[in-house]
């Protein structure tokens, strides 16, 4: 009888979702029709040859970068950096060795630096303490496009139950030596190749301090004169316990004012359409309710940066020190991830970065103005580039996720969509390479008025 409910229950929520979109389509032709002309064709393709594959994804790699970081036995922030064999120190080791091998197998276009530096929190009783990023750069082809990085990331320190406990174990398995890990494969498998912005990998200590490591990140990045493209933060990507997987990896991104949209949720549409529907997850806020993790100091500044993190989060192995309680199991160990899954995330994370860095520069200055008449029109600069095809207008409903194209153009300047409400859609410009890649697209905003003094 229950198996017979629940067969008819799923017939009627699939009855009522067809209903529902019969009813959206018919009041949606009751609406004005408000279709701009029909794109022109471009001469870029649909997207950049020589995609990364899960094929081309190394799983045991992945494997080994986490049960080596385990190994250390904590990698507490606060724990030794000089132990060889246990605490922080240890777990830098053995990632600066992954990222010192992945730099020679490139012919040393990988430039690998350890970047130490002190910094104070609250989870430091607020004395200055030692912290060390490992950063591993590669630089861009093209002497504009060399100085925006497209990141990404993951935190190599661990904590046990208490934050501020650095001598119990503290494996951190899944968070978040599966997201160094994610960051490490992605860098072996884009070392090898060209690309026309710069691409950086790293691993970060100090999050579970107080963001630390990102915050001091993005100064460093700003110190090398590099100007951040986007940013991918892997937190907790290495589990996916939920029958019915593997499922998709959580992409998640603020919004901005007036539900218009921001760099980051922009970042967060461009992973979805360069990795596939079927690969990511959107998730429309910054962060889990409540958490946070190293992209948020990048987001504060007003860039381009989401974190990844898995389907389904399990939290009794996730800040707790390994033990048993009444039979139940705690501790970040390596026998709960799943290491099939960490590689679809890899993969997300090659191919964005891929593809965003051999793309044009995104426009700037991207205005819409056409209030109060019947057309849209749209205004944006960008710089000279040989390899761009044009830009493509892309426009969506306010209460539509995603954006569809509207327009193709070759050049920037104006455009006008004649007959397009600028109440009813919200619009933006990205740039279109001869190769397809296409930058991360910029919202067209209205002009806002100067500050009175």
């Amino acid at each position: 009888m229950a198996r017979k409910l629940a067969k008819r229950s799923g017939r009627v929520k699939l009855a009522a979702g067809a209903l529902a979109l019969g009813v959206s389509a018919r009041l949606a032709a009751q609406d004005p029709a408000e279709a701009p002309p029909a794109p022109r064709t471009t001469t870029a393709p649909s997207a950049p040859v020589g995609a990364i594959s899960r094929s081309d994804v190394d799983q045991k790699a992945l494997q080994d970068t986490v049960d080596a970081l385990v190994a250390c036995g904590t990698r507490h922030s606060l724990s030794s950096w000089d132990d060889a064999t246990r605490g922080i120190g240890c777990g830098r080791d053995r990632v600066l060795a992954r990222y010192r091998a992945i730099a020679a197998a490139s012919g040393g276009r990988l430039e690998v630096v350890v970047d130490r530096f002190e910094a104070a929190s609250p989870r430091t009783s607020d004395a200055p303490a030692r912290f060390e990023n490992v950063v591993a750069i590669l630089p861009g082809t093209d002497a504009v496009l060399a100085k925006t990085a497209f990141v990404t990331a993951g935190h190599f320190d661990s904590m046990p139950s208490s934050v501020m406990d650095p001598k119990s174990d503290a494996p951190g398995a899944d968070d978040d030596a599966s997201g160094v890990a994610a960051a490490l494969e992605t860098a072996r498998l884009l070392a090898g190749g060209r690309y026309r912005a710069t691409l950086v990998f790293a691993a970060l200590s100090g999050e579970e301090q107080g963001l630390i490591g990102g915050t001091r990140l993005l100064a460093f990045l700003r110190e090398r004169g590099l100007a951040v493209g986007g940013f991918l933060d892997n937190d907790i990507v290495g589990a996916d316990p939920a029958p019915g997987g593997p499922h998709r990896v959580r992409v998640f991104s603020g919004g901005g004012p007036d539900g218009m949209g921001s760099p980051s949720r922009d970042l967060a549409r461009a992973v979805e359409e360069i990795a596939g529907h079927e690969a990511v997850r959107l998730v429309f806020r910054s962060d889990r309710l409540g958490r946070g993790g190293d992209h948020l100091p990048f987001v504060e500044a007003g860039l381009p940066a989401v974190r990844l993190t898995e389907p389904l989060e399990n939290y009794d192995h996730e800040h707790q020190t390994p033990r048993v309680e009444n039979g139940r199991e705690y501790g970040d160990l390596p026998k709960f991830l799943d290491f099939r899954f960490l590689g679809n995330v890899a993969r997300v994370d090659a191919e964005t970065l891929r593809v965003l860095a051999l793309a044009p520069a995104a426009p700037r200055e991207a205005v819409l103005t056409g209030g109060v008449t019947p057309d849209a029109k749209l205004a944006w600069a960008a710089d000279p580039d040989s390899e761009r095809a044009g830009f493509e207008i892309l426009w969506r409903e306010t209460t539509d996720p995603r954006w569809s194209v509207a327009a193709f153009v070759a050049n920037p300047g104006e455009t006008v969509l004649t007959g397009v409400s600028t109440d009813n859609h919200f619009f933006a410009v990205r740039a279109v390479g001869r190769n397809g890649a296409r930058s991360i697209p910029v919202a067209a905003e209205p002009k806002r008025p100067a500050p009175k003094n």
